[in-house]
């Protein structure tokens, strides 16, 4: 028997597509290879070692043109409202469509005005944005946004609001601690 949240997910990404979803603008800071970063997905590569896996992009969004996150693929990246700062609550089944970006190594912000880090979880270690870990989606490709909203999943900014409480950072992967405000 399939699993309802799936079930919902593909008429919601089939609706998504009907209308056209939402489509990213240009995309900068983002190089055009490579994966998630540090995945284990398949076809995916990590970038070079101490690359940031986060970037920016300029995209539209619910139809207002704004800065969002994007890893080293030029995907955009969302947060997953229920998580905590040292815990997925996305459950194995809908990380089939929204795969959890990982870093094999202590993640860097870059141009990003806040901070990365990497939470040891059920994922590996999990990139964390102001302690929000972060997600792909698979429907999406580089320079379209079509997740927003979806099961409780929203576009990651890079002023989002830190999370409150500490997150846990992988013992092999030292993070930095995060601030910032937003979103």
């Amino acid at each position: 028997m399939r699993n309802p949240r799936l079930v919902i997910a593909g008429v919601v990404l089939a609706a998504a597509a009907a209308i056209g979803g939402i489509s990213a603008a240009v995309a900068t800071g983002s190089p055009a290879s490579g994966g998630s970063y540090g995945s284990s997905a398949p076809g995916t590569t990590a970038p070079a070692r101490g690359a940031s896996p986060v970037h920016t992009a300029t995209a539209a969004v619910g139809g207002r043109t704004e800065q969002i996150l994007v890893n080293s693929r030029g995907l955009p990246l969302y947060y997953y409202q229920p998580d905590t700062a040292t815990m997925s609550m996305v459950d194995p089944g809908v990380a089939q469509l929204w795969p959890p970006l990982t870093s094999a190594t202590a993640p860097t912000s870059g141009e990003l005005p806040g901070k990365l880090t990497a939470v040891h979880d059920r994922y590996g270690s999990q990139v964390a944005y102001q302690g929000h870990l972060l997600y792909t989606f698979t429907n999406d490709r580089a320079g379209q946004v079509t997740g927003q909203g979806i099961q409780n999943f929203f576009i990651a900014t890079p002023d989002l609001t830190p999370l409150t409480g500490t997150a846990t950072p992988d013992s092999s992967a030292p993070a930095a601690p995060y601030g910032g405000s937003g979103y």
